[in-house]
């Protein structure tokens, strides 16, 4: 089974949108490689227009001269990635990579090139064409590179059979699918999850954007998929972090090995170096907040993708990003769910917990406090650990932060947009009773 743990790896487009190159991709594996992996982080993906050699930041390429061998399937621009050039596609690349240890990803569009649509490329193995399989009606609403695909054709499957096989031959192990899910093309999800089966080769499929998708729908995605969005792109500004709570209180009980709900890229480190979104600058979350981003998608169980360009990234967020309670708890814990969501002046106070898979008698706890000025938080430890449960030892998961236990209360000074995240051992002679999902079992009396 492909992804028993959420991926966790580095993404090029929040630094450089469409524009990424070979030499930059290799800086930051090679940064990946050496103080990242050893604390779970080990994907590579280059993320979308890998094809396009007049790509440019903000925006997109309409008519671009995209680069597409003869059967219509994108090839990277070896005026961005020289190591392509005579067909040797992403081969070199993703050998150099593997070679650190990392897997590599690239990003794909749904449907079929325009280009080759234009030149009615044959497509491999078939005597259809591209204009035979072209479903001119569903196209992306916000990227011109392809046109949907007709899959009552039989040339559709037949594409994609024979765009994943090339990928698999470049030694590709993750796919990030995009236009998939807004709307929720099922067909296509199908028919791109079967072509990687007969790939022959273990690639992890994450599905792109998220807007708006229902859990009605994961049936279809954990049969089909690895990983699936749950909103639109997310960047540096707390009112995008703040709106991942109920995504992430929504889909957290569905997690499990194998099919993982992604709130999005992580935007920390140096970004938009030639991005979609704005200038060049460091993560304009505050530190605070990138620990509240950090702790959340882990409580919650989400993919972890950085965004940043790891070679100038400032040390303080590399420490952040190398935090060996991030993987722990991310690979090692159930139950994960919010427990009481309480709105007070000046804020809402969120708690989070999740029991330890790995360490009998470990519960995590995640208090979050969303307010614009530091929060005293108190929070009775039954309602996190169960009725009659005492709490023997306490562990700060972030250092520097102020939190005790005693008296059956967890308290903590919260700064804004922060947390506190802890881990509790509990006294395992004591009986319990596990407070139910979504409640807390014993009312917090006091907190503020």
């Amino acid at each position: 089974m492909r992804a028993l743990t959420p991926p966790m790896g580095w993404n090029s487009w929040d630094c450089y949108g469409t524009t990424v190159t070979e030499a930059e991709v290799m800086a930051n594996a090679a940064v990946m490689a050496e103080r990242l992996l050893p604390h779970g982080w080990d994907t590579i993906v280059v993320d979308i227009a890998w094809y396009d050699p007049t790509a440019r930041s903000h925006g997109y390429n309409a008519d671009a001269p995209l680069e597409l061998d003869d059967h219509g399937r994108q090839l990277p621009a070896p005026s961005r990635f020289p190591s392509a050039a005579g067909g040797n596609g992403f081969g070199p690349l993703a050998e150099a990579v593997h070679a650190l240890g990392l897997r590599f990803g690239l990003h794909v569009m749904r449907g079929i090139s325009r280009l080759a649509v234009e030149r009615d490329l044959p497509i491999l193995g078939t005597d259809f064409t591209a204009r035979d399989v072209a479903d001119l009606d569903h196209v992306c609403a916000w990227n011109p590179d392809n046109y949907g695909l007709d899959h009552d054709h039989p040339g559709a499957q037949a594409y994609y059979d024979s765009q994943v096989a090339q990928f698999a031959a470049w030694g590709v192990d993750f796919i990030k699918a995009d236009d998939m899910q807004a709307p929720y093309f099922e067909r296509e999800i199908a028919a791109y999850a079967r072509a990687i089966e007969r790939s022959g080769r273990d690639i992890t499929l994450s599905l792109s954007p998220g807007t708006h998708l229902s859990t009605e729908h994961l049936p279809h995605l954990r049969e089909h998929a690895q990983m699936w969005r749950i909103s639109d792109d997310l960047w540096d500004r707390w009112e995008d972090v703040a709106a991942q709570f109920a995504r992430l209180a929504r889909w957290a009980p569905f997690q499990q090995a194998g099919g993982w709900a992604d709130a999005d890229m992580l935007p920390l480190g140096r970004i938009g170096i030639r991005a979609e979104r704005g200038e060049p600058r460091d993560s304009r979350l505050t530190p605070d907040e990138q620990r509240t981003l950090l702790s959340l998608w882990v409580m919650g169980r989400s993919p972890l993708m950085l965004g940043g360009d790891l070679p100038s990234t400032d040390e303080d967020t590399l420490e952040r990003l190398t935090n060996p309670h991030l993987a722990a708890v991310l690979a090692h814990s159930e139950d994960n769910r919010e427990l009481l969501r309480e709105p007070l002046d000046g804020g809402e106070l969120i708690v989070w917990s999740a029991r330890a898979t790995d360490h009998p008698g470990r519960v995590y706890a995640a208090v979050f406090w969303t307010g614009d000025a530091s929060h005293e938080a108190r929070v009775e430890l039954a309602s996190v650990l169960g009725t009659g449960v005492r709490a023997a030892a306490r562990t700060d998961l972030w250092p520097g932060q102020s939190t005790a236990a005693a008296d059956g209360v967890l308290a903590a000074q919260i700064p804004p947009h922060g947390v506190a995240w802890v881990a509790l051992d509990v006294d395992t002679t004591t009986p319990s009773t596990p407070a139910a999902a979504g409640t807390t079992a014993t009312p917090p009396k006091d907190h503020r």
